[in-house]
């Protein structure tokens, strides 16, 4: 599923041994991210519900912050990291 292939970024070759697999990579970034989508989220909340802010809405407006970018920075780090490239997952990633 890695897009550096196509865009002619790879050339094939099997990562060092000590490299992090594709999954616990992309776990980590949409840990990452999810906080920051929430906290990035809660911004224009504030803009639109100002003098009609809730808790509700507020957090209403987090969770979709958390799941936006969790699920984006994932995919990028998917379709565009070296680890994330079929030899490597093959090689790496524990399945079971």
């Amino acid at each position: 599923m890695a897009l550096r292939r196509f865009f002619g970024l790879t050339n094939g070759e099997l990562m060092r041994s000590d490299a992090k697999p594709c999954t616990r990579l992309m776990r980590h970034t949409a840990g990452i991210y999810s906080v920051g989508g929430g906290l990035a989220f809660w911004v224009p909340c504030r803009l639109h519900y100002d003098p009609r802010i809730t808790v509700p809405r507020t957090l209403r407006w987090a969770a979709c912050g958390c799941i936006t970018m969790s699920s984006i920075s994932a995919l990028l780090v998917r379709l565009f990291s070296p680890e994330c490239e079929p030899q490597n997952i093959a090689a790496y990633d524990k399945h079971g």
